[in-house]
């Protein structure tokens, strides 16, 4: 059956591979994106989720177009990478702000018609550094690993409503992102990972999927990894 489904950050990279993983598999999309012109296929929808009013406009554009969001991919996340003692307050604040009170604002939103039709499936995409940490990126990992706490909370709180809420932890993957790095980083990275290789978005895209399937109705307040083995043990 089709279901309504809202990936946000879908413009480009992991979520935009969810995206196409959800529509190839017959549901509706909508994906949020900042800036630049979205992918086409969707229903793409302006929206910075550090604003709470853009927020609700998206939502309500999204139940327009395509009734209520059945299935929440909360991707959309920011980097200001610098060390801790060279990082200023707004560096840090900013990367929460949108990765963490952000994934807040929408999940918040979402799941107000999911607790109406007492079904519904949240992702929150997270990061293997959310959980080994890394030098340079207390900020981002610090939001990623507050997206754990955040999702088994909601899990316990929502459950008994048929709502699960999953975390998933990719580890590197072959991104524009990742293929600016030089050789050298980019072999060292891939020296730290068991698999010897980076993934693919596909695959990332794959394990969202089932995240939000009926073969998964059992499945909440998990943090799955898909690192090639880099987190082991988190």
């Amino acid at each position: 059956m089709s279901r309504s489904v809202l990936v946000t950050g879908g413009n480009r990279g992991i979520g935009l591979a969810i995206a196409r993983a959800f529509a190839d598999a017959g549901d509706r999309v909508a994906i949020t994106y900042r800036s630049g012109e979205p992918p086409e296929g969707f229903l793409a929808v302006r929206c910075d989720i550090t604003d709470q009013e853009q927020v609700e406009q998206a939502f309500k554009t999204i139940e327009e177009e395509q009734g209520a969001v059945q299935v929440l991919i909360a991707n959309a996340g920011v980097t200001r990478d610098q060390l801790l003692l060279r990082m200023s307050e707004e560096d840090f604040t900013s990367v929460l702000e949108t990765n963490l009170t952000g994934t807040f604002r929408v999940v918040k939103r979402a799941t107000r018609p999911m607790l109406r039709a007492r079904s519904g499936r949240v992702v929150l995409i997270s990061s293997v550094v959310g959980l080994l940490g890394s030098a340079g990126q207390a900020n981002y990992a610090a939001s990623k690993a507050g997206l754990v706490g955040f999702a088994r909370s909601i899990a316990r709180e929502l459950g008994s409503r048929n709502i699960t809420c999953n975390v998933l932890a990719p580890g590197f993957v072959d991104t524009d992102m990742t293929r600016a790095l030089s050789d050298e980083q980019r072999e060292k990275i891939v020296g730290q990972v068991p698999l010897g290789r980076y993934a693919q978005p596909d695959e990332i895209a794959a394990t969202a999927r089932f995240l939000a399937s009926e073969d998964a109705a059992y499945v909440t307040g998990a943090v799955i990894p898909v690192d090639g083995g880099l987190g082991m043990g988190h």
